[in-house]
C-alpha cells in the first residue's frame, strides 16, 4: 500500500484476504494495511459475540425480569473466575505472536499445546464449583429467593460447562497471537450462528424439545460452542493453520508450561482486579431492586456490542506489538499502537453520539417496562461519555499484554478499579444518595482515569525490554 488514500477496489481486495487469512506475518510493509488485515476478521470476530449477547437477552428479556437478572448475577460471577483463563489467554497470544515474529514455528506449537492443558484443568476446576454450588452464588450475590428458583438451572450449567467457553476463548488466542485471526473469526461464526439458533429452541421449547425458560440460555451455549471448540481442535490437528499439531506434540513440558504461568500471572491479577470491581459493582447494583438490576444488565450487554468491536481492533494491536517485538521492531510496534488507537477513537465516537440520542429506543427493544428502560437508558448515555478516552486506553493496555508486560496493566486497574472507582461508586450510590446514577458515574469517570494513566506509562517504553 504505497498511496495514502486506498481505492474502493482495493479496500474490497483486502477485505477478502483478511477473512481468508492469506497474511499471517505482520512484520514489514504499511502499518496501515496489517492493521486492516489483522483488524476486519478480530472485529468481525467480536460482533459475532456481541451480536448473540443481543439476541441472547432479547430472548431472555421475553421470560421474565428474574430471568435477565439471573444472567447479569451469572456473568459478573463467571468473569471474576475467567480472569485466570483471560490471564492465560493473554500470556498464549503474547508468547505465540513473539515465537511467530522471531520465526520459531516450534516453539509456538509448543506454548499452545501447553496452554490448551492449562485452559482444560481450570474449566474442571470452575465446572465442578459452578455446577454444585449455584443456588449459594446466586444467593452470595444478593439475589432474592424467586430469582434463585427461577434461574440456578442457568446459572450451574453455563458455569458447570464453562470448559465449551474457556477453550472457545483460549484456543482463539492462540489462532490471534499466529496471525490467524481469520480462523478465530469464523470459529466464533460457527459457535455464535449456532446459539443463535438454538436459543429459542430450548428457551421456549419446540416440537419434542420441553421449554426450559432461562436454563435454555445455557444449553444452547454449551452446544453451540461446544461444536465450535471441536472445529477448532480439528483445524490444529490437521494443519489448517500456521500452528499445526500433531500426537507427538501433545505432551506435558514443564518449562514452556511454567514460562506460560509465569508471563499469565500478572494477566490472572490483572483480570482479577478488573472483575472483581464489576462484581463489587453488580452488588451494589442488587441493592436498587430487580427492574434495576435488568436496566442496568440489558445496558451492559448493548455497550458489549460496541466495545467488542473495539477490541477487536485492540487485539490486532496485541498481535502487531507481539509479533513486532519477536522480529526486532520495537519503533514499529508503536507506530501500530498510536494508529490503531486513533481508528479506535473514531469508531467509539460514533458509537457515542448514537448512544446520547437514542438510548431510550435501544434499551426499549429489549424491555419496555418504564423503571428497566429508564435505568438502561441512563447507564448508557453516562457510560457513552467517557468513550473516546476508554478507546485508547483498551488499546493501549492491551499492547502491554501483547508485549507480555502484564504487569503494568495490573497495577492501573489497582489504581483505577479498586483504589478509585468502587470507593467512588459506594460513596456516590449509597453515602450521597445518587442511587443507581452514582455507580455509572464511578464507571466512566474509571474509564477517563484508566486512559489517561496507561498512555503515560506506554509512553515510558519500559514494555519495549519484557521477555517472554
Amino acid at each position: 500500500m504505497t498511496s495514502h488514500k486506498l481505492s474502493p477496489l482495493k479496500l474490497i481486495k483486502y477485505f477478502a484476504e483478511a477473512i481468508t487469512g492469506k497474511q499471517t506475518d505482520f512484520t514489514s510493509g504499511s502499518i496501515r494495511k496489517a492493521i486492516f488485515m489483522l483488524s476486519i476478521p478480530m472485529i468481525l470476530e467480536m460482533l459475532m459475540e456481541s451480536i448473540f449477547a443481543l439476541v441472547d437477552i432479547a430472548y431472555v428479556s421475553q421470560v421474565s425480569v428474574n430471568a435477565v437478572a439471573t444472567i447479569g448475577l451469572t456473568e459478573s460471577v463467571i468473569t471474576l473466575v475467567y480472569a485466570i483463563a483471560i490471564g492465560l489467554s493473554m500470556a498464549a497470544t503474547a508468547v505465540v505472536a513473539r515465537r511467530i515474529g522471531a520465526k520459531d514455528v516450534n516453539g509456538a506449537k509448543e506454548a499452545a499445546v501447553q496452554a490448551i492443558f492449562l485452559g482444560v484443568l481450570l474449566a474442571l476446576a470452575i465446572g465442578s464449583i459452578g455446577f454444585f454450588f449455584a443456588k449459594d452464588i446466586l444467593a452470595l450475590m444478593g439475589a432474592e429467593q424467586d430469582l434463585i428458583d427461577e434461574g440456578y438451572g442457568y446459572t450451574k450449567l453455563l458455569i458447570g460447562g464453562n470448559i465449551t467457553i474457556l477453550l472457545l476463548f483460549l484456543i482463539n488466542a492462540i489462532f490471534r497471537g499466529a496471525g490467524n485471526a481469520s480462523i478465530a473469526m469464523w470459529t466464533l461464526v460457527l459457535s455464535n450462528g449456532l446459539n443463535i439458533i438454538l436459543d429459542p429452541l430450548f428457551i421456549f421449547g419446540w416440537g419434542p424439545i420441553p421449554e426450559f425458560g432461562v436454563m435454555g440460555a445455557a444449553i444452547a451455549t454449551n452446544i453451540g460452542r461446544g461444536t465450535a471448540v471441536l472445529f477448532q481442535l480439528s483445524i490444529l490437528l490437521f494443519g489448517w493453520s500456521t500452528i499445526q499439531i500433531k500426537l507427538k506434540d501433545i505432551v506435558v513440558r514443564t518449562k514452556v508450561m511454567l514460562n506460560l504461568i509465569r508471563v499469565s500471572l500478572g494477566g490472572i491479577a490483572q483480570f482479577l482486579i478488573g472483575t472483581s470491581s464489576w462484581v463489587f459493582l453488580m452488588r451494589i447494583m442488587s441493592e436498587f431492586g430487580s427492574e434495576v438490576l435488568a436496566g442496568y444488565t440489558i445496558a451492559i450487554r448493548v455497550i458489549l456490542f460496541t466495545l467488542m468491536p473495539a477490541w477487536g481492533m485492540s487485539n490486532a494491536a496485541a498481535t502487531l506489538v507481539g509479533q513486532n517485538l519477536g522480529a526486532k521492531q520495537p519503533e514499529r510496534a508503536e507506530t501500530s499502537v498510536w494508529k490503531t488507537g486513533k481508528y479506535n477513537a473514531y469508531f467509539m465516537l460514533l458509537v457515542s453520539i448514537g448512544y446520547l440520542v437514542f438510548a431510550d429506543q435501544i434499551i426499549s427493544w429489549f424491555n419496555t417496562t418504564p423503571d428497566v428502560v429508564a435505568n438502561g437508558s441512563l447507564c448508557l448515555r453516562i457510560i457513552a461519555l467517557g468513550y473516546v478516552f476508554y478507546a485508547y486506553g483498551m488499546v493501549v493496555i492491551q499492547s502491554f499484554n501483547g508485549a507480555g508486560d502484564t504487569k503494568t496493566p495490573t497495577k492501573i486497574n489497582l489504581i483505577v478499579f479498586w483504589l478509585f472507582q468502587l470507593p467512588f461508586a459506594y460513596i456516590a450510590a449509597m453515602s450521597f444518595k445518587l442511587g443507581a446514577m452514582g455507580v455509572y458515574i464511578a464507571i466512566t469517570s474509571a474509564q477517563v482515569l484508566s486512559a489517561i494513566v496507561a498512555m503515560i506509562w506506554f509512553k515510558k517504553g519500559n514494555w519495549k525490554g519484557v521477555e517472554v
